[in-house]
């Protein structure tokens, strides 16, 4: 399957750089098998759709926020429509397996269209009673063009959030999906742009350093939303205080699963694995990657882990029977690669399955590692704190529930937690300690649309994926007071 040469949407129009200059994509399953080229847009390109999308937010904020939810569910029915095409796209430039992810991520795509279609008419105000002679209500406004920049590891799911987000409450958006995967973020606009007037929605693709950074320093975005790192979130957010601008960061994790003596059993090692998001390659912020076990339990549930781990098909993300694809590039597969040598190295701990990948056969023609499970792992080591972002869970035991607790919150993230036990008064208890945006008891699965979705510390802060995060997050309060003796 090969994408071919794609263009950026820029004012309705589909346009290449002024440069010239195209970025290759690169299929993570087939070392340096290029699947498609994107334009390579640059400072100048961000200012076409910068003013663009500034000149169409005049008339795109009158339309009514119930027919902007009518255009929504229209994009939505879309979207389901070309399900396997965007899946296939997505699997083929991101490595995640089309069955447990690329096809999952993009029903959900359209869910997401679908959700905040549904609640449009919610951007309402209230009225204040300050007695008979005054009246006195307030209003939700859109902010002007938003700046969206999107990572690669749920390419559609995101930039398909930012943009129901932002186009919903009245905005604009200049839209920015990762230059590792743009492919299918352009498919989902093409469908978007079919419903929407010129400039409501525009896309570029290039580097962080020429597409990006330009993006959230420019003169007229009113507002930025960005998922990724915590790293390039610090330069968001400097960027966005040079303005005075709202910002929204969806940053990093090192999530924390606490296990209770109650629930070793083959359910909650279930969840377990799908909080780790292997099946992802554990290329997800909200992987629970430490794992705090009970010493009661400790080895008993690592032996079931482990033999689940080592069912798993890892290989071509194309093929339906494929569990676990590839890492997203070399960059990324060679970091993961060092924490795994780091974590080798330290005395004491031990591997209990996975490890370094092959360097010959199948598997050694993409970026694939095996699931990767250390045991006796200190809360305080670089591989217990850092964000590996691929498919390592480290195991920590614990004696005293308070010290379960103390260790979870050790740490400078805090985006998402899961708890496992049948005492319900415990998990909330835990769960009501836990410093985390996002908590799941007794359930491993993602984000639902609808859900309040965001971090606390450096992972981030503003909400995102429900109403009341796309009206804290996209639109602003206006006060009016009337008094009516005048």
């Amino acid at each position: 399957m090969d994408v071919g040469r794609k263009r950026m949407l820029i004012n309705g129009q589909w346009v290449e750089s002024l440069n010239g200059e195209f970025i290759p994509v690169e299929n993570p399953s087939r070392k340096g098998s290029v699947v498609g080229e994107v334009p390579r847009a640059k400072g100048v390109d961000v200012d076409r759709a910068v003013i663009s999308a500034n000149k169409a937010f005049e008339g795109w904020r009158k339309v009514s926020a119930r027919e902007r939810g009518r255009l929504m569910n229209k994009i939505s029915e879309a979207i389901e429509a070309k399900v396997e095409e965007i899946a296939r796209t997505t699997a083929l430039e991101t490595g995640n397996a089309i069955r447990t992810q690329s096809r999952p991520e993009a029903i959900l795509t359209a869910d997401i269209f679908r959700y905040f279609g549904g609640v449009a008419s919610e951007i309402k105000g209230e009225t204040i009673p300050l007695g008979e002679n005054l009246l006195s209500y307030s209003r939700r406004e859109p902010i002007g063009v938003v700046g969206g920049i999107v990572p690669w590891n749920s390419p559609v799911g995101l930039a398909a959030l930012k943009i129901a987000m932002s186009i919903t409450a009245g905005n604009t958006l200049v839209l920015k999906p990762s230059s590792e995967a743009p492919l299918a973020v352009l498919r989902l606009v093409e469908i978007c742009a079919e419903f929407l007037p010129p400039g409501v929605i525009n896309v570029i693709t290039g580097t962080g350093s020429e597409c990006g950074l330009p993006l959230a320093k420019h003169p007229l975005v009113r507002k930025l939303s960005f998922t990724g790192s915590h790293e390039i979130g610090r330069t968001i957010m400097e960027a966005a205080a040079e303005r005075i601008v709202p910002v929204t960061l969806e940053l990093g994790g090192k999530s924390p699963q606490i296990v209770f003596p109650d629930a070793d059993e083959p359910q909650t090692v279930d969840g377990v694995f799908l909080a780790m998001r292997f099946t992802r390659q554990g290329q997800s912020c909200t992987a629970g990657s430490r794992l705090f076990l009970h010493e009661s339990i400790y080895d008993s549930f690592l032996e079931k882990l482990i033999k689940k781990l080592k069912s798993l098909k890892i290989g071509d993300p194309l093929d339906e029977s494929t569990d676990m694809g590839a890492l997203i590039n070399r960059t990324q597969f060679e970091k993961v690669c060092s924490y795994v040598e780091d974590g080798m190295r330290q005395k004491g701990a031990r591997l209990l399955t996975g490890g370094l990948p092959p360097k010959e056969g199948p598997l050694s023609q993409g970026y694939f590692m095996e699931p990767t499970v250390f045991g006796n792992i200190q809360n305080e080591w670089r591989i217990a704190r850092e964000e590996i972002f691929g498919p390592v869970l480290v195991a920590i035991p614990w004696k005293q529930e308070e010290e379960a607790i103390r260790m979870a919150n050790d740490s400078h993230y805090g985006l998402a937690a899961f708890i496992w036990t049948h005492n319900i008064g415990k998990a909330l208890r835990t769960a009501h300690q836990i410093e985390s945006g996002w908590v799941q008891i007794n359930q491993g699965v993602g984000i639902v649309p609808g859900q309040s979705y965001g971090g606390f510390k450096q992972s981030g802060f503003g909400r995102e994926y429900s109403l009341e995060g796309m009206l804290e997050s996209f639109t602003q309060r206006k006060s009016i007071t009337i008094n009516l003796q005048f």
